[in-house]
């Protein structure tokens, strides 16, 4: 994403800034700290700048523009850029939309944070009222009378370009006066209208305890459905073993109640006969014997 936040001073850009950065994997790039960098690398356009400077001179925005290219090219602004200070004037987005035109790049959106001046200057009045009570310093350019300077600066200067970008169908406005976690989620609403994409790394991070969570119950429910399943399927698998077993020992059970019947049938049988052939041989044995005893008389 390449992103332009527009606003007055005070009107959170810089915070909301740092949370773009974080959330998308892009690149702050202020002009101040461009100048700088470049001045410090001793490039051609850094050694002009410096130059420049030096003389106490303001550094013409084909300067600038040069130095902006040079940082985009960069590996770190591979993913997109929120661009910081620039463009201040319409001519300065003129260049800009050059500047990317030529390198086959697009400004992806123009986030404006409208803000209440008059709340605003209250809130510096206040803040800079409560550090004097308490004895702290304050800051030069943090009172009521310099943002009021800068106040009338952006509206003669930087507050053409709403205009200039809501032509161009670029421009979406959010309110700057609600909470700051408010001021994200609407900004990142309207990123997404717009084709944003998340980093894969962050979209994990963000979402990272509720899916475990959730991932550790499913696994909970799994193992239960698997408990309860096995156990269902035991049951027929059990029936069957005792349907079996039972079958068996049926037969079993038959068999030898039979073989016990036979063998006690064979047995009275047997003592019967034994009986008869008993009596048999008695009375014959007795037979014999009468006829013995008549013999001898």
């Amino acid at each position: 994403m390449r992103i332009i936040l527009l606003g007055p001073p005070g009107s959170g850009k810089g915070t909301q800034a740092q949370l773009l950065i974080q959330r998308y994997g892009i690149v702050q790039l202020s002009t101040g700290e461009m100048l700088r960098a470049a001045v410090a690398a001793g490039t051609p356009v850094g050694l002009k700048a410096k130059e420049i400077m030096a003389s106490g001179g303001l550094v013409p925005d084909e300067v600038v523009v040069r130095i902006i290219s040079d940082r985009i090219d960069l590996p770190d602004a591979k993913n997109g850029f929120i661009l910081d200070g620039f463009p201040r004037t319409v001519p300065q987005a003129e260049a800009l939309d050059e500047l990317l035109k030529h390198k086959h790049l697009k400004l992806d959106a123009v986030i404006e944070l409208r803000v209440n001046e008059s709340a605003l200057l209250n809130r510096v009045e206040t803040r800079v009222a409560q550090m004097r009570e308490r004895g702290e310093e304050v800051r030069l350019d943090d009172t009521p009378e310099v943002l009021t300077k800068r106040l009338a600066s952006y509206r003669n200067q930087t507050e053409p370009l709403i205009h200039y970008y809501s032509e161009r169908r670029k421009l979406s406005t959010i309110d700057g006066m609600m909470a700051i976690d408010e001021v994200t989620r609407a900004i990142h609403r309207q990123l997404l209208a717009l084709g944003a994409v998340e980093p894969k790394t962050h979209a994990r991070s963000a979402a990272k305890a509720a899916p475990v969570k959730k991932a550790r119950a499913s696994k909970a429910a799994t193992k239960k459905a698997a408990k309860k399943a096995t156990k269902t399927a035991r049951k027929p698998a059990k029936s069957a073993k005792k349907a079996v077993k039972s079958a068996v020992k049926g037969p079993k059970k038959t068999a030898k109640k039979a073989g016990k019947k036979t063998v006690k049938k064979a047995a009275k049988k047997a003592a019967k006969k034994t009986a008869k052939k008993a009596v048999k041989k008695g009375a014959k044995k007795a037979a014999k014997k009468v006829t013995k005893k008549r013999a001898k008389r």
